[in-house]
């Protein structure tokens, strides 16, 4: 590969349009909001039911899995920061096939995961109307977050500041609140470390059921990687995502261990569901006036801000897609605001998707939608571990500059990390998750046709032409 292949240059940049004007503490809080949505507030709740006390090792092993990632992205992503990211990035060090099938994986992914989001919104909603449908609400919020999507990616970024703040904020008051709770302020029986063992002990589905609950810790951590796609309207990327990529590292796994632990300490891990939030629970058992009612509108916003936040990956996404021909060119066109509107219609689909399976499954649309939506999310992880092996051994043949930003124990690291995503997604195929590649396997086949019919269509239409996907600029 010669070296002007890999060199930056926006001036030819086929995403050229979008404004950058994200600052590093906006680009850290969108992570965060992508990040803790139902996740944490709701997912928990299944991930303990798979392994009781033990979720804790699953939720550390999953976030040590997101920081070997992060450490690969944060690399790649200082030398490409581009809205197509890790999609552009396969494309060029891997090949053209692989950067089509990670944008369009990574697109459903985060247009299912919207409506995973909006499927719990339903869920917090029935805490105050119980009697009204769902539905209702799905159709309403979403309304909402698409108008704001619709402005201008600062008005985005202004409302998904305030969304983490609040988000944060609340973590940061629950982990205080538990640890006065657990230092002996409160009479209530049967809270302690002790509930770390009661109940069949700390592991009461062994090794097997600690496992399984790290593909469900995943789902929380899914959205660390959307700083990579906001790299594209950052205003200096080669400063701003390294920093906003440790720190969002870091908070979420100290924020979702330390309260996941409290949480446990205070509630017996057989009562954790997601019919109910467990933050939600913990409050009803400590009896504190009004806190359930607060800390179920706290996590009505979490889930409206990890909304707001894949409505913004899957839109640059397509966005992407489009402006490399790759999907109809209508797709990468800007309105007045600088904002690809078309793509943004079209990734709202996850949304009337979940309307449909919520009207057909409405007891278990939260787990059904969470498990198609996975696939491509971690398929998409694990073509980033994949790119970076490409990617690292080319850049240095090349002669490019020397990166600011370097993964530590390459290539070993890197392999471990494709290696343990691998081993998950196979994992599923033996657990109530099979539905993620019962649809993912048959997902990867029609791209792959998908693909190979728009090359050859390509290639009458444009007989010797060289492709804009060749390259990253």
């Amino acid at each position: 590969m010669e070296n002007n292949n890999i060199q930056l240059n926006r001036k030819d940049d086929p995403e050229k349009g979008l404004k950058r004007s994200l600052e590093t503490n906006k680009l850290s809080m969108i992570a965060m909001g992508c990040a803790i949505g139902t996740g944490l507030f709701l997912g928990s709740g299944l991930a303990i039911q798979a392994a009781g006390p033990s979720v804790l090792l699953s939720y550390a092993l999953g976030a040590f899995i997101v920081l070997l990632l992060m450490g690969c992205l944060a690399e790649m992503t200082v030398a490409h920061p581009t809205s197509g990211s890790f999609g552009a990035i396969a494309e060029t060090y891997v090949n053209p096939m692989a950067g089509y099938l990670v944008r369009y994986s990574y697109w459903i992914s985060n247009v299912l995961a919207v409506g995973v989001e909006v499927s719990a919104v339903s869920v917090y909603m029935k805490y105050w109307f119980p009697a009204v449908p769902g539905i209702v609400w799905i159709l309403l919020f979403a309304g909402v977050l698409i108008y704001v999507n619709a402005t201008s990616v600062n008005t985005f970024a202004t409302f998904e500041y305030w969304f983490s703040f609040l988000k944060i904020s609340a973590i940061v008051g629950f982990i205080l609140l538990g640890a006065y709770v657990l230092l002996g302020t409160s009479e209530q029986p049967h809270i302690g470390p002790e509930n770390f063992v009661n109940e069949g002990g700390f592991f009461p589905f062994g090794w097997w059921g600690m496992w399984v609950a790290v593909f469900i810790s995943l789902f929380s951590f899914l959205g660390t990687e959307m700083i990579a796609i906001t790299s594209g309207e950052a205003k200096d990327p080669d400063v701003a995502v390294p920093k906003a990529l440790k720190a969002t590292v870091f908070r979420l796994s100290t924020f979702y261990v330390l309260t996941i632990g409290i949480m446990l300490m205070i509630v017996p891990w057989k009562t954790a569901g997601i019919e109910e939030s467990p933050f939600v629970k913990v409050m009803e058992i400590l009896n504190i006036p009004g806190a359930s009612g607060i800390m179920n509108f706290i996590i009505l916003t979490a889930a409206l801000s990890a909304m707001n936040a894949q409505l913004y990956a899957s839109t640059r996404m397509m966005f992407s897609l489009a402006r490399r021909e790759n999907a109809p060119s209508i797709l990468g066109k800007l309105n007045k605001r600088n904002v690809p509107a078309n793509a943004l219609a079209v990734s709202t689909m996850g949304i009337f998707i979940a309307a449909g399976v919520h009207a057909l499954l409405p007891g278990s649309s939260y787990a059904f939608m969470m498990g198609i939506s996975m696939f491509g999310a971690i398929f998409t992880w694990f073509m980033i571990f994949i790119s970076h092996l490409y990617f690292r051994v080319q850049w240095e043949k090349s002669g490019g500059r020397r990166l600011p930003v370097r993964m530590i124990g390459f290539p070993y690291l890197t392999i471990l990390g494709a290696g343990l995503l691998f081993c998950l997604m196979i994992t599923t195929w033996f657990t109530d998750f099979k539905i993620m590649l019962q649809f993912g396997v048959p997902w990867l086949l029609f791209l792959s046709v998908a693909y190979f019919v728009s090359k050859k269509r390509n290639s009458i239409q444009h007989p010797g032409q060289e492709s804009p996907n060749k390259k990253i600029n």
